[in-house]
């Protein structure tokens, strides 16, 4: 098992909030801090499973840091490398599909979100944090698209996504997942603010009546197939309580380092 652990500290895409660029510092930093074991659920241990850190800094320029972003993962996986993400806020998944199809083609995705963000444009920004799986469906890089925790939704998006195929559940709906539409090459995209502020209060776009951390865990131990790559964004520490939401991004991430 070879993963890379990339950093992406960009939150100059986010609408409401700021802070989400303090989310991979926080995240890498308790990551083997003596608050838990490097350990999984299941028992893998993270450190040598992880082989490579990237954590550079991103350029100012958004379209210069989207495609900086695209190149460090592609950097990765030409060295066979599986990407993890750390975000920085959810816009930061669209230029990291770009790498993952362009080694493995369309990807199906499980996306655990409060929003669908498939939004055109948000604040004349096509690349705001609520647009990734607009652009993304529109370049074909998706095949597959299966929201979960989803209670903000514009009807005109959700007729979107009924035109594309894209699967939107709310909370309560987490066991009509059509698993037999996540098969390999299978992404796995986590914004934090998709669980219920009760369990991550420390993200910028609270909505309550999300997913509780058991469930988000268990639904990253069902996954059908091994994720090619995957991401956790929207932590902003400077909301979170007690460092909760920061230590429950570190159970996520190595959750899925032994998915990997």
């Amino acid at each position: 098992m070879t993963i890379a652990l990339h950093g992406f500290a960009w939150d100059a895409s986010s609408s409401y909030a700021r802070g989400a660029a303090q989310g991979p510092a926080a995240i890498r930093s308790n990551l083997f801090s003596d608050h838990s074991s490097a350990l999984s659920l299941n028992g893998t241990d993270i450190v040598p499973a992880i082989s490579a850190y990237d954590f550079e800094d991103l350029p100012a320029d958004a379209a210069e840091a989207r495609d900086a972003i695209t190149a460090r993962v592609e950097r990765s996986l030409d060295q066979g490398l599986k990407p993890l993400s750390l975000g920085g806020d959810h816009s930061i998944s669209y230029p990291i599909l770009k790498a993952i199809a362009a080694k493995h083609g369309p990807v199906d995705i499980l996306h655990i979100d409060a929003h669908l963000d498939l939004y055109d444009a948000l604040d004349g920004d096509r690349y705001s944090h609520a647009c990734p799986f607009r652009r993304a469906i529109e370049d074909g890089l998706v095949r597959n698209l299966v929201q979960i925790g989803i209670r903000s939704a514009p009807p005109a998006h959700l007729e979107f996504a009924a035109k594309h195929g894209v699967v939107s559940l709310g909370s309560e709906q987490i066991r009509d997942i059509p698993w037999e539409r996540l098969q390999a090459p299978l992404y796995m995209t986590i914004d934090l603010d998709g669980l219920d502020p009760a369990f991550a209060p420390g993200v910028s776009h609270i909505e309550p009546g999300g997913l509780t951390s058991r469930e988000v865990i268990g639904l990253i131990h069902a996954l059908p197939a091994a994720p090619v790559g995957a991401d956790v964004v929207e932590l902003n520490p400077s909301r979170d309580i007690n460092l909760m939401t920061t230590h429950l991004a570190v159970r996520l991430v190595k959750e899925l380092v032994a998915r990997f």
